[in-house]
């Protein structure tokens, strides 16, 4: 009876697959690299050192930079490089529009919370 109450569970439930130490959007790059290589010097003499080669060095690369990172690194990495640089709390949302026409939210002077005047 006492097997029923208690069982073991993994310690992570949330865990990211992962193939050779490398998240599978990073072998997905690394194979990309292969492909794309192989293409280009596929029938040139140095096929071997420049296919394999850059294929193990982005390899080494991406196992030891991101090694004690969280998951999604790279990524998010990537955008906060494309992020602009100045990000301003005090500006005026220009993607903002009334819903409707009707303003739900008013004060007593004929001016909405937005800004704009209803009389």
């Amino acid at each position: 009876m006492e097997s029923l109450m208690t069982s073991t569970v993994p310690r992570s439930l949330d865990t990211k697959s992962k193939l050779l130490g490398l998240e599978l959007g990073d072998v997905l790059i690394l194979l990309l690299n292969l492909s794309a290589e192989n293409l280009i010097f596929g029938s040139t003499a140095i096929k071997m050192p420049m296919v394999l080669g850059t294929s193990a060095l982005l390899f080494a690369v991406l196992f030891f930079v991101k090694r004690g990172k969280p998951d999604g690194y790279i990524q998010h990495f990537g955008e906060h490089l494309v992020s602009p640089t100045v990000l301003s709390a005090n500006t005026i949302d220009e993607d903002y529009r009334k819903f409707g026409g009707a303003n739900q939210l008013s004060t007593s002077n004929g001016v909405d919370f937005a800004g704009d005047s209803y009389e």
